[in-house]
């Protein structure tokens, strides 16, 4: 099957017919970004099946373009590092530090 590619920047959807989820996995994935994706089906099993399999920095489920200030939001591939809001946004502004000393003995 031969798909049109065009660069573009900006919210796409795409409907395209299909005959296995993988196909529609391998369709999501063929890309070098992935900042957003969202998935629309009543099949639990099926949307657990493609929010693990799609390499998005943030999957919606029934839903698009919602978010909270506590739930971190950054991409995957070429859609950038890091992550903003919620706990693993702290990340980017802290450093860890290991410190081990060696107590001497109480001898009480």
């Amino acid at each position: 099957m031969d798909i049109a590619r065009t660069e573009i920047f900006g919210p796409v959807q795409q409907i395209i017919k299909f005959d296995t989820i993988e196909e529609v996995v391998s369709r999501a994935n063929d890309t070098q970004y992935g900042l957003a994706a969202a998935v629309f089906s009543n099949d639990l099993d099926r949307v657990n099946y493609m929010v693990q399999a799609i390499r998005a920095g943030t999957v919606w489920v029934n839903d698009y373009n919602v978010f909270g200030n506590q739930v971190p939001f950054g991409g995957f591939k070429q859609s950038g590092i890091g992550r903003e809001n919620g706990p693993y946004g702290i990340n980017n502004y802290t450093e860890v530090k290991s410190v081990i000393i060696k107590l001497t003995e109480k001898n009480s």
